[in-house]
C-alpha cells in the first residue's frame, strides 16, 4: 500500500510563489514515477508534471518554466515548487504515484495512488 500526503498549500498574490510537498511511504515508492495534478472548481483533472525514477522530469505545458518538481529520496518527499503563479492556477493539487518506474505522459491517468489534496488559491 502506498500513502501520499500532500502539505503546503494556501493563499497568495499573482506573481507569487508557493513549495507543495508530498510525504509518501509505502512499499517501493522510490522507485516510482511520481507526479502532481491539479482539479480546479467546475474542471477536469490536469496533469501538471512527474519526476520519473531517473530524476527526469516533464511539465505541461501550461506551467512549463514556472513549476518545478524535484524529490527528495532520504526524506521521502515529493515538491512542487510554483514561481510566477496565475490566478488560473488556482486549483486543489494533489500528488500521485504511478506503478511504474517511468511515465508515459503528464495525464492524471499514469496514477495508480494519489493523496488527499492541498489547495491552492491565486488571487489577482
Amino acid at each position: 500500500q502506498v500513502q501520499l500526503v500532500e502539505s503546503g498549500g494556501g493563499s497568495v498574490q499573482a506573481g507569487g510563489s508557493l513549495r507543495l510537498s508530498c510525504a509518501y511511504s509505502g512499499r517501493t515508492t522510490r522507485n516510482y514515477c511520481m507526479g502532481w495534478f491539479r482539479q480546479a472548481p467546475g474542471k477536469e483533472r490536469e496533469g501538471v508534471g512527474y519526476i520519473d525514477r531517473d530524476g527526469d522530469c516533464k511539465y505541461a505545458d501550461s506551467v512549463k518554466g514556472r513549476f518545478t518538481i524535484s524529490k527528495d529520496s532520504a526524506q521521502n518527499t515529493l515538491y512542487l515548487q510554483m514561481n510566477s503563479l496565475k490566478s488560473e492556477d488556482t486549483a486543489e493539487y494533489y500528488c500521485g504515484a504511478a506503478l511504474s518506474g517511468y511515465c508515459h505522459s503528464v495525464s492524471v491517468d499514469e496514477y495508480a495512488y494519489e493523496g488527499q489534496g492541498t489547495q491552492v488559491t491565486v488571487s489577482s
